[in-house]
């Protein structure tokens, strides 16, 4: 094993120091693969209630009428999630358009959109309108209102009491960090978040991105509250097989609101081609737990080489795990470029290219994204990124397998060693 481990650079103090931690993992990776076996069993069982057969992989095109593939996947998410219905389609092209789809159907001119979690991720401020952007929610009369989060990075429970007016049509909580270091939440306080909305205002809808989140848990955000939640299919749903799409899943009113934006009044859900990619949704949402639990072993391995190296990381070593990311604060442009070329160096594609920051489209800095993946932008594959700005933190996330996420952290440790960010004597 360390001879391979040493054909593909790692060296043997970077390779000893990685053993050690891994093995001390042993009894949390057992638990993470029995919430990976009960979220298999819940997928399994959407599947055969909803009689999935060969014929669900057929080809349609066109208009798509009648596409009983697509309609029976839309049953499974529903299924699984414990919604009344779900809209899950190619045509959904990542998970800010699924927010934004999600949004802009439920939302009209004089509305209030609240964030009691504080700022959005940063491709939301341009739907939202907090910076100016062409069609944003802000230019068709729709109003934004958040509430910021505690030093603890938690809710401000007086504070979105007195944020909730007869405005407010629909509450946003983002259940990831995104490029922040707070925590990500956990289902239960997700639920505990939503009852207290609904007890000031229950006809509120409460709407939960739930990027990164999926299977991470035994439940889903639907199952405590959420009016609709939704997400990326090329990060964990689509289990590294699906090749592009976004799912929104919730009460039958908001989906149908959500297909008549999609598609065009009148039209909905009846259209709509799977266009050949049906089977890869399927068979990527039937790996998708075990797939998850891969990267969330490799976020907890991450989590433990970098504490203990002194760097502050999100969640820590021991806390539980709600989401795949795992933050590191590198503390310089350096480190975070540093890291990110290694991430770039254990991929199967790309591997040999270096990654470089960029002004990439949504954000309000440079950027850096280390991805050599099959699906361009899947962050469920082993992946990296993060913006060339202070607090300098990287973002890790994916994995397809435990193998393969545990190089990319090896990887990533080995090019700091190797820019003199990090001492071979700390790895003792």
């Amino acid at each position: 094993m360390l001879t391979i481990y040493k054909e593909l650079g790692i060296s043997e103090e970077v390779y000893q120091y990685g053993e050690k931690i891994a093995v001390s993992l042993k009894e949390r990776f057992d638990a993470i693969d029995q919430t990976a076996e009960y979220n298999q069993l819940k997928v399994i069982q959407a599947m055969q209630q909803n009689k999935i057969s060969a014929e669900c992989f057929n080809y349609s095109s066109g208009y798509g009428y009648d596409d009983l593939g697509r309609d029976r996947l839309e049953q499974v998410y529903a299924s699984t999630f414990h919604t009344e219905a779900a809209l899950v389609r190619p045509q959904i092209t990542c998970g800010t358009h699924a927010l934004a789809l999600a949004l802009g159907a439920n939302l009209r001119p004089g509305d209030e959109l609240l964030s009691p979690v504080g700022k959005p991720y940063d491709t939301l401020e341009e739907v939202i309108g907090i910076r100016a952007s062409k069609g944003s929610l802000a230019e068709y009369g729709i109003t934004y209102r958040q509430v910021d989060l505690l030093e603890d990075g938690y809710f401000d429970y007086p504070a979105i009491e007195k944020a909730i007016t007869e405005k407010t049509k629909l509450v946003t909580i983002q259940r990831s960090k995104g490029y922040q270091t707070r925590p990500s939440y956990s289902v239960e306080k997700i639920g505990e978040l939503i009852a207290f909305i609904k007890k000031i205002k229950p006809e509120v809808i409460c709407m939960v991105d739930n990027c990164y989140g999926e299977f991470v848990e035994t439940r889903e955000p639907s199952d405590v509250g959420a009016d609709m939640i939704v997400g990326s299919l090329i990060k964990n749903p689509g289990g590294g097989l699906a090749p592009i799409g976004g799912y929104i899943a919730g009460r039958e009113d908001l989906i149908e609101n959500c297909a008549y934006r999609l598609t065009s009044p009148g039209l909905g859900k009846e259209v709509g081609a799977s266009l050949g990619v049906i089977k890869d949704f399927y068979q990527g949402f039937f790996l998708a737990p075990t797939v998850v639990s891969g990267a969330v072993k490799g976020a907890i391995f991450a989590a433990n080489v970098y504490e203990k190296l002194g760097f502050p990381v999100v969640p820590d070593s021991t806390e539980s795990r709600h989401d795949i990311i795992q933050a590191v604060t590198l503390g310089s442009a350096d480190g975070v470029i540093a890291f990110c070329k290694g991430i770039q160096a254990a991929a199967p594609v790309d591997s040999y290219v270096s990654p470089e920051p960029w002004p990439m489209p949504g954000y309000d800095s440079d950027v850096i994204m280390a991805a050599g993946a099959f699906v361009q932008g899947s962050s469920i594959e082993l992946s990296a990124d993060g913006p060339i700005k202070e607090p300098y933190a990287v973002y890790f996330q994916g994995g397809l397998t435990w193998a393969h996420a545990k190089l990319g952290i090896l990887q990533s440790l080995q090019h700091l060693v190797d820019a003199g960010l990090v001492e071979k004597k700390n790895l003792q």
